[in-house]
């Protein structure tokens, strides 16, 4: 368990990081803003997630497979404007840090 940081450092990542991971970014808001949890979430491409530190990684499964073990915590979704279901991976893992 290590203490959580301040704010969070969330990576939405698509494979181009122009739309989806956009709108992912917005969803990974929302659920941060409902879990009350400070988050800098920002979105890109897979190309350049690969060379960013951050503390949280959220795309879809078949980038994510790329970038398993870049952050403490790697959530994978299959419908991005759906924020109860991200909201529902991201919870068990974020407690497994010990973040929340």
């Amino acid at each position: 368990m290590t203490t959580r940081p301040e704010p969070l450092e969330v990576l939405a990542v698509c494979g181009l990081g122009m739309g989806t991971s956009l709108i992912l970014k917005m969803t990974a808001d929302t659920v941060f803003d409902r879990l009350g949890i400070r988050a800098r979430v920002t979105n890109t491409d897979l190309s350049s997630a690969r060379g960013m530190s951050v503390d949280v990684l959220v795309g879809q499964g078949m980038h994510m497979s790329e970038l398993v073990g870049m952050a403490p915590v790697v959530v994978t979704v299959d419908d991005f404007i759906d924020d109860a279901a991200l909201e529902a991976k991201l919870v068990p893992a974020l407690t497994e840090q010990g973040w929340l």
